[in-house]
C-alpha cells in the first residue's frame, strides 16, 4: 500500500487500482480497505479506484483526539493524491463522511451513498443518545470486545451468530478496530440528518438502500434523498446491510462512468 501525510501528521494507507477518472471507496464502521478490495476489483476495469484504512485501522496512523474535521482532511489528502478532484462512494458511516466531506467543500465530482445509518425523529434520537452512552461505557471500562457485540446487536446481527463470531479467527481483527466505533458514532452526530448542512452538497448523489434493510433504514435513505439539492434515491433488490460487491458494482460503474465533473459546483 502507498501512504499520504494528512493535515495533521497522520499517516493514511491507500492502494489503487485500474485506470480511468478517479473514484474512492470510504468504508464503514469496523472496515479497513481489505473490506473494500472486492468491489474495487469490479470497478477497476472502467475507473482508477482508491481503497484506504481510515485513520485508526490496519496501516494507517490515529494521531491526537479524534474530530470529524481530521477525517474530513484525510480524505481531502486522498483526493490530492489522484489529481484534486475525485468520485466517491461511501457505505454506512462512511456514506456520512463522504457526505461531510463534501458539505466541507471538498471536490467531489459525483457523490454515492449506501444506507448511512441516521436515526431521524424523536425516537431515533433517543435510540442514539443510548447507543452512544453505552458504546463510550464500554470502551472507557476496556471492553472492546462488548463495544463490537453492541455495534453488531444493533445493526441486527442475531445474538447466536455473534457468539459463533466471538469464537472465530476473524474476532480479533474486529475488536482492534472497536475504538473506531466512536469516531464512527461521532460522524453521526444525534442521529439527525443535518438538512441545513447538506443543503450545500451541491454534487449529483446517488442515495441507495437495501430492499431486505429494515423499513426504518429505508425510510432514513428516502429522507436523506430528499434533503440533498441534487440526489435520486434508489433500491436495490434483495440487499441488506451487508451489500454485495457484485450487486452494486454495475450501479456505481452506470453512475460514475457519467460525465463525472459536469456537475461539481464551483
Amino acid at each position: 500500500m502507498d501512504e499520504t501525510l494528512s493535515r495533521d501528521g497522520t499517516s493514511i494507507a491507500y492502494r489503487r487500482r485500474g485506470e480511468g477518472p478517479p473514484v474512492i471507496l470510504v468504508g464503514g464502521a469496523l472496515s479497513t480497505a481489505a473490506t473494500e478490495a472486492p468491489l474495487a476489483r469490479l470497478l477497476a476495469p472502467h475507473f482508477e479506484v482508491v481503497t484506504y484504512d481510515r485513520r485508526g485501522r490496519g496501516s494507517s496512523g490515529d494521531s491526537g483526539a479524534y474530530a470529524v474535521e481530521r477525517e474530513i482532511e484525510d480524505l481531502a489528502t486522498l483526493v490530492a493524491a489522484v489529481g484534486g478532484r475525485a468520485s466517491v462512494f461511501g457505505v454506512g458511516a462512511g456514506g456520512a463522511l463522504a457526505l461531510e466531506a463534501r458539505a466541507a467543500g471538498l471536490p467531489v465530482g459525483l457523490l454515492a451513498v449506501y444506507q448511512p445509518p441516521y436515526t431521524p425523529g424523536a425516537s431515533g434520537a433517543q435510540f442514539k443518545a443510548c447507543c452512544t452512552a453505552r458504546l463510550h461505557r464500554l470502551l472507557s471500562a476496556g471492553d472492546r470486545g462488548g463495544a463490537v457485540e453492541l455495534f453488531l446487536s444493533v445493526t441486527g446481527v442475531p445474538a447466536d451468530m455473534i457468539a459463533r463470531m466471538r469464537r472465530a479467527p476473524l474476532w480479533r481483527g474486529l475488536v482492534s478496530l472497536a475504538h473506531t466505533l466512536a469516531y464512527d458514532d461521532a460522524l453521526l452526530g444525534d442521529g439527525s440528518i443535518p438538512a441545513e448542512r447538506f443543503a450545500s452538497v451541491s454534487a449529483r448523489t446517488l442515495v441507495l438502500c437495501g430492499g431486505f434493510s429494515p423499513t426504518p433504514a429505508r425510510q432514513a435513505t428516502r429522507a436523506l434523498a430528499e434533503a440533498l439539492p441534487r440526489a435520486r434515491h434508489r433500491t436495490l433488490t434483495g440487499q441488506t446491510r451487508d451489500l454485495a460487491p457484485q450487486s452494486v458494482a454495475p450501479v456505481l460503474t452506470e453512475f460514475f462512468g457519467t460525465d463525472m465533473y459536469a456537475s461539481q459546483a464551483s
